[in-house]
C-alpha cells in the first residue's frame, strides 16, 4: 500500500467522520468513515460528493473515494481513522 498524507476535513461527528486525503499518487484519495450502514447515509455520502464536486472535485476523474463503515459500532471509528493515517 502507498503512504498517503491525510487532511482531515471534520463535519456531522455523529452521522460520518469524512476524511481527506491527499495520495503520492496523481490522484488524491477521500476515505469516508461513517458511523452507521452505508443505506442510511446516502444522503450525508451525496452531501460529500456534491461539496467535493463544488470544491472541483468529480469521483473517478480527479479524486478517489473509499468507504469504511462502523455500522453503530461507535468504539470502532477510533481504529478505523487510525488504520487510515499514515504519519511521516
Amino acid at each position: 500500500m502507498k503512504r498517503r498524507e491525510f487532511i482531515a476535513i471534520l463535519g456531522g461527528a455523529a452521522a460520518g467522520l469524512p476524511l481527506t486525503v491527499r495520495a503520492q499518487s496523481a490522484m488524491p484519495v477521500v476515505g469516508y468513515i461513517g458511523s452507521g450502514l452505508p443505506d442510511d447515509q446516502v444522503n450525508l455520502v451525496n452531501a460529500t460528493r456534491r461539496g467535493l464536486k463544488e470544491a472541483g472535485y468529480t469521483e473517478g476523474q480527479n479524486i478517489s473515494i473509499e468507504f469504511r463503515w462502523a455500522e453503530g459500532h461507535y468504539d470502532r471509528l477510533p481504529a478505523m481513522a487510525a488504520e487510515n493515517i499514515e504519519f511521516s
